[in-house]
């Protein structure tokens, strides 16, 4: 074994939130872990979010940079959510999932099994467990969510805001588009007490909205809403893919976060359930337990399959038609949305949800979702 060889209990190809939360409650189990991420001390910069019931016990409150009571959306017309929303401090975010007893090794992996990771340099890592949690990755034919956003003082977008604490989906056509284009909505949050993240949003797409279109319905919207952004105004560019990839065989290497099937893909949320589960695996690696199967039983995979109709219904919907689809969602009471949104373990509940939001619908939206592909 070289000097640049290693072993622990627990491999994390990938030091990105759902790397980080898996090695920080590994090691608070007493498991040795090493990351190997080649670019291990990048500053993460993306606005991470997530409903308040959704964030573990164990994540501290410091890392909520904002808290919205009430945040609302527009489809139909105004409606406030009954659930709380934050903004995490991406920064101490990562300062606290930033573990000194973490090992972290700034490699390549080349190729990973079950129990080894070998680097692009030769090295090899190996342990009792190794986790992908790369990330996903962004193709052609994979399903994707952009957004292009900008941040201003909180008093420049109080226009935008129209009194709401924030807008977790504006729906509203002006920013330029009509019935026929494809749709993006406006998601404006505030990021703490100064300032306010206003990003127009492509919510999925195969292929999804390019940034430079996004941009120019965000510049449209903000304009008609009486908000000219300083030409200095902080920038966040989004893509990613909201699809992990699929496993190539039973045994494949236990994949966590966005690229083992955590992401909501129908909202492409996948931090805060990141998070949660991070305990599920860590404490199954620690028992001597199958951690794929505490991740996903069979419920789990139950739901996962539904949210992928929902995605594909999602992709088949017309601008029109996305916004009747949400009107109905959000006329939902606040735990049958969190059941949907949130809980990746009730197969039952979610089912509920969408054969409810089917027979709500007028019929042209369900003739739409009668044709979407069920799986793909």
């Amino acid at each position: 074994m070289s000097t640049l060889d290693s072993s622990a209990d627990v491999v994390i190809v990938g030091g990105g939130p759902a790397g980080r939360a898996l090695a920080t409650r590994c090691i608070a189990r007493q498991l040795t872990v090493v990351v190997v991420d080649p670019h291990p001390h990048r500053v993460w910069t993306p606005t991470y979010s997530a409903w308040a019931d959704e964030l573990p016990s164990w994540l501290p409150d410091e890392v909520i940079a904002s808290r919205i009571e009430r945040p609302s959306v527009w489809t139909s017309g105004q409606k406030t959510l009954d659930r709380i929303y934050c903004v995490l401090n991406t920064s101490l975010l990562q300062s606290f999932l930033s573990d000194t007893s973490i090992e972290v090794r700034g490699l390549r992996a080349q190729t990973l099994s079950t129990t080894t990771v070998v680097c692009v340099d030769g090295s090899q890592l190996t342990g009792s467990v190794v986790v992908d949690a790369r990330g996903t990755d962004l193709a052609v034919t994979t399903a994707q969510q952009t957004a292009f956003g900008m941040i201003v003082d909180r008093a420049l977008a109080d226009p935008i805001l129209g009194g709401s604490e924030a807008w977790f989906m504006d729906w509203r056509t002006d920013n330029g588009t009509s019935d026929a284009d494809t749709p993006s909505f406006l998601y404006a949050v505030p990021l703490d007490n100064e300032r306010v993240l206003l990003e127009e949003t492509c919510l999925v797409g195969r292929p999804a909205l390019g940034l430079r279109e996004l941009e120019t319905r965000l510049r449209t919207r903000l304009h008609n809403r009486g908000c000219e952004v300083p030409d200095d105004a902080p920038i966040e560019r989004v893509r990613f893919a909201v699809q992990g990839p699929k496993d190539s065989s039973p045994d494949a290497v236990l994949r966590f976060g966005g690229r083992g099937g955590l992401m909501h893909p129908g909202t492409g949320y996948s931090v805060a359930s990141s998070l949660a589960e991070a305990d599920t695996v860590a404490k199954a690696i620690a028992d001597g337990e199958d951690p794929n199967a505490a991740l996903w039983p069979r419920s789990a995979k139950a739901v996962s399959a539904l949210r992928r109709v929902g995605l594909n219904a999602l992709l088949t919907l017309d601008s029109g038609e996305v916004t009747t689809f949400f009107d109905k969602f959000f006329d939902l009471p606040v735990e049958a949305q969190r059941s949907y949104l949130s809980d990746r373990r009730d197969a039952a509940a979610t089912a509920k949800v969408m054969a409810t939001l089917f027979r709500s619908s007028p019929w042209h939206v369900r003739k739409t979702l009668m044709r979407a592909p069920f799986l793909r």
